[in-house]
């Protein structure tokens, strides 16, 4: 299914399709939802093994769908567009792949009404996973995590920029993110670009990110560039009071520079424990009359 409509979108198959308005939207959505599946649905495929998978299927004459005849424009859904919706989905399959292992984590920081542990994973190295439990529905969240994620640093004073540089459908962005300058900061001033991704499983909601590479912003000056290697942020309602949220955060990053691992351990989690300190202050003030 995945390799008939991928031809179809980008009019592989015959000349003639190319031109039919309305394809190119129905064959991207039917994409988007087999590629979900077949992460989700547990294939046996690795995340590597799927994003090749799909650069396979595209081939080099799939550079840029062409645009449909008529009143319908919708953006243009290219090998990158594709390979971005393709790392989400990955980083996605990831994150619920841990979320889902029985490991032992160890507390680096109490928070109010929760707390921020860690472990060692394969591929990742050091993970951290912050807990907690906010006073607001899911829906709220998701708003202010994911749909105002632009407007993120005028309540986080830790970031100076959030800019959305692409949106990819509906789940997936792209964005560049810049840390405010901090006097005695110990790791100094970053910058990421990032693939951003919803997903949604039962009642929960998944907002994870990782870091890519297909077109790289130049390097900011006074910044170094750092990676996500993988973040996931899960909404889920709290059981018995669907006004409440437990808000799950795994967080695993590579600073970049010579910092030493010490440090890192110590900053990963303390960021973790300030946005949320940051975030709780903001729904507080957003809920006030």
């Amino acid at each position: 299914m995945l390799q008939a409509t991928l031809k179809l979108c980008c009019g592989i198959a015959h000349d003639h399709l190319r031109r039919l308005p309305g394809l190119k939207i129905t064959a991207v959505a039917a994409i988007q939802k087999d590629v979900r599946e077949l992460v989700v649905r547990g294939s046996h495929r690795s995340p590597s093994k799927i994003s090749h998978y799909i650069q396979r299927l595209m081939g080099k004459e799939t550079a840029m769908c062409p645009e449909p005849d008529g009143d319908v424009s919708p953006s243009r859904f290219s090998s990158v567009d594709l390979s971005y919706i393709t790392q989400g989905e990955t980083a996605l399959q990831r994150a619920l792949s841990i979320l889902q292992q029985h490991t032992s984590w160890q507390t680096e920081t109490l928070l109010d009404a929760g707390a921020v542990s860690s472990t060692a994973l394969p591929g990742l190295g050091k993970v951290f996973r912050a807990e907690v439990v906010l006073a607001v529905p899911v829906a709220q969240l998701h708003r202010e995590l994911f749909e105002r994620i632009e407007q993120m640093p005028q309540w986080n004073p830790t970031l100076s920029r959030v800019k959305v540089l692409q949106r990819v459908g509906t789940d997936t962005l792209v964005t560049h993110e810049v840390t405010a300058p901090s006097p005695g900061n110990l790791v100094g001033q970053r910058d990421f670009v990032s693939v951003r991704h919803r997903g949604r499983r039962e009642t929960a909601i998944y907002l994870v990110g990782t870091a890519t590479h297909i077109e790289p912003l130049p390097l900011q000056e006074g910044c170094i560039r750092a990676e996500s290697r993988l973040s996931c942020i899960v909404l889920q309602p709290l059981a018995g009071d669907p006004g409440c949220t437990r808000l799950t955060w795994l967080l695993s990053m590579d600073l970049k520079g010579w910092i030493p691992a010490s440090v890192i351990n110590r900053v990963l989690p303390q960021s973790q424990a300030d946005f949320i300190k940051h975030l709780r202050r903001h729904l507080s003030a957003a809920t006030c009359p």
